[in-house]
């Protein structure tokens, strides 16, 4: 980088402002993400581009003269004239157009490359410097090529690429400081790779041959790593260590999960038991104890098990471990009809549904991308892990490795659902050979602690907000429901206040007894007769096969809008009407219907687990659907066969476990 200039007397010029905004560009699994983390620590946000199938961050760094730079970090390319949606959202952010709002047009390049990979990454690198834009070559994860003992020489570099280079590590932090100040006066660049791809190839072949070297300790490390290939990509033992992995997994979370959930159960209980004491009996206390902090709690409650997904999920990834496992569920998805392309959207649909199938933006051949967008929420979501934690709780109270068995059983269960599927519409109305996919395997590296526990912040913002909007609002408008229209006592508990009020003076405890019991069959009979009750009567006996009562049928209906408000509704219903001053687990458990039998049978909530694990319950995900798909038809073949196929095996479970005697 060049002095800057002096102006004549003692006054020197100002240094050159930073750039307004800065696109971060590179192949994947360099730890762009990673970089960009750290260079914007908390000054960020997750949004989707108009138009694009991959989520990117828009964050902000602090550069010294500026107050914050806004950085871009694109979607991981390995060109940018391929014709896949990420590349089109490379090439049209970089030359000014698909901004996201708020932030300016880029002004400068960061092209971030990996120092152990570096032949490879130079190929982006030289297209990217072939356009008119500032830029500068970050050399990332250089701690980690030096243990393999590979060099690179940054002056070098930089007289090749004809821009400043920097040696970075991005998970230690090394070389920071260095970066920000490149990052403040990026240059064009003074010279211009080739054009074509096949140039470009040998170009970036004699580039490494000047500025790298390697010596033999590499081999050790090679033969390591070739080792742990052959185990986590074998066709059996590769598909065995990933479920067993997996399971782990959950064990981990269920374990570890307990303890904070049982802490947020007993914040919410003291703060309803506080309200209620505080506050005079009417409307406002109602909806504050029954609605919201009911509502509200009830869903809090799975906060733990999610951060700790998201955090582990994480650690996987940064270690190049899914990499492994997307080769060998590469190889489980071309049988039945999908493209080894399919494995991210589905991956992605993990998180969310909705990213998931945009994502199949990416997939070239028309029929697979159809299908993948089909079989997409058959994924388990994160929106289902309230209801899974639930049911498997209450059908494995205290056994966290049973409950993970159950919790692996329902992502198997969704996965197998959405190949048979797949297969279905493969064969019949979406006939035609599936592509094959290529797939990097990334470097072993240690995961970073950071971009892991930013990771889960960012996915704990998003439930929380949830949380504080759409699913208050639901809690309320269901306490509403679940309230009104007032009716009147029956006759039975009439006569119990009429027979406890003649022998109180004699018998006070018989007299309370006769007492509760009145209020919990006002409280059965309130619940019945309101609206809410009277929809979930009325709609009750197409889902009495599978085991359902009027309030899993409320349950169930409004869970419609977001598969976890069914925890909240039922939260809303159980413990207004039972009065139960204990935990949600607790009240759920015991909650019973109006023939005081357990709501949560057995069978029953086997019943309701497949149910969920199939069901299409999220309106948005149906509209998304319509919208890539090309057309509602395909929203309703998707919501018409998730729901029959859910239904048949809920009932086929529910109907079998009866007449085993399961109750």
């Amino acid at each position: 980088m060049s002095a800057p200039a002096t102006m004549s007397g003692d006054a020197q010029a100002p240094a050159p402002s930073a750039p307004r905004c800065i696109a971060l560009l590179g192949n994947p699994n360099v730890g762009k993400t990673t970089l960009f983390n750290r260079l914007c620590a908390l000054r960020q946000k997750t949004s989707n581009f108009p138009g694009t199938t991959q989520e990117a961050r828009i964050g902000w760094v602090a550069l010294g003269d500026r107050s914050e730079t806004c950085l871009i970090d694109l979607p991981g390319v390995y060109s940018l004239e391929l014709d896949l949606s990420e590349s089109k959202l490379c090439r049209s952010v970089l030359d000014g157009n698909s901004i996201p709002p708020g932030a300016p047009a880029p002004e400068a390049q960061v092209i971030v490359v990996d120092a152990a990979n570096l032949v490879r990454n130079l190929v982006l690198a030289g297209q990217a410097l072939r356009r008119t834009i500032p830029g500068l070559v970050v050399v990332n994860m250089i701690d980690t090529a030096r243990r393999r003992g590979v060099h690179v020489d940054a002056n070098a570099l930089s007289d090749s690429l004809g821009v400043p280079v920097v040696l970075v590590s991005a998970r230690t932090g090394d070389g920071f400081d260095q970066l920000r100040e490149a990052m403040r006066s990026p240059s064009l660049p003074s010279r211009t790779p080739p054009d074509s791809l096949d140039e470009l190839e040998r170009w970036a072949d004699e580039v490494y041959a000047e500025v790298g070297s390697a010596h033999d300790g590499t081999r050790s490390s090679d033969r390591l790593t070739d080792r742990l290939d052959r185990a986590f990509t074998h066709p059996v033992l590769g598909a065995g260590l990933f479920a067993l992995i997996m399971t782990g997994l959950f064990w981990v979370i269920f374990r570890l999960a307990a303890y904070p959930m049982d802490w947020i159960d007993a914040i919410f209980s003291t703060l309803g038991g506080g309200a209620e004491a505080l506050l005079p009996a009417g409307i406002l206390r109602d909806l504050l104890v029954d609605g919201v902090i009911a509502g509200v709690g009830a869903t809090l409650i799975f906060l733990p098990q999610i951060c700790l997904l998201f955090f582990l999920i994480s650690l996987l990834e940064d270690t190049g471990y899914l990499a492994r496992a997307a080769f060998v569920i590469d190889r489980l998805l071309r049988p039945f009809g999908l493209s080894g392309h399919a494995f991210v959207p589905l991956l992605s649909s993990h998180a969310c549904a909705l990213p998931g199938i945009m994502a199949t933006r990416a997939i070239p051949d028309r029929r697979d991308r159809l299908a993948t967008i089909l079989v997409a929420p058959f994924m388990s979501c994160t929106a289902r892990i309230p209801v899974y934690v639930l049911l498997t709780t209450i059908l494995f109270p205290g056994r966290p490795a049973m409950q993970a068995l159950a919790f692996t059983g329902c992502y198997v269960l969704g996965a197998c659902a959405g190949l048979l599927s797949s297969l279905v519409v493969r064969r019949t109305i979406l006939r035609g050979k599936t592509r094959p996919m290529a797939l990097e395997l990334p470097s072993y590296r240690l995961p970073n602690l950071r971009t892991a526990l930013l990771t889960t912040y960012d996915r704990a913002k998003v439930f929380l907000r949830k949380a504080g909007t759409m699913i208050l609002a639901i809690s309320i408008v269901l306490w509403w429901m679940g309230e009104y229209p007032h009716s009147d006592p029956p006759a039975q508990s009439i006569s119990l206040r009429e027979q406890a009020a003649s022998i109180e003076p004699a018998d006070p405890d018989a007299a309370n007894a006769m007492l509760d019991e009145a209020a919990h069959l006002e409280a059965r009979h309130a619940s019945r007769y309101s609206f809410l009750g009277r929809l979930g009567e009325a709609i009750s006996p197409v889902f009495a096969p599978l085991g359902y009562d009027r309030q899993l049928t409320v349950g169930v209906l409004a869970s419609f809008a977001a598969r976890e408000v069914f925890v909240t509704t039922m939260a809303v219903q159980v413990i207004g009407s039972d009065e139960d001053d204990g935990g949600v687990f607790d009240a759920l458990s015991g909650a019973t219907r109006d023939d005081g039998r357990p709501i949560f049978t057995a069978a029953t909530s086997w019943s309701l687990l497949v149910y969920y694990v199939l069901a299409m319950q999220c309106l948005p995900t149906l509209v998304v659907t319509a919208r890539e798909a090309g057309g509602a038809k395909w929203a309703f073949l998707q919501l018409a066969w998730m729901g029959a196929l859910a239904y048949g095996l809920a009932l086929l479970v529910n109907q079998t476990l009866l007449a085993l005697g399961v109750a």
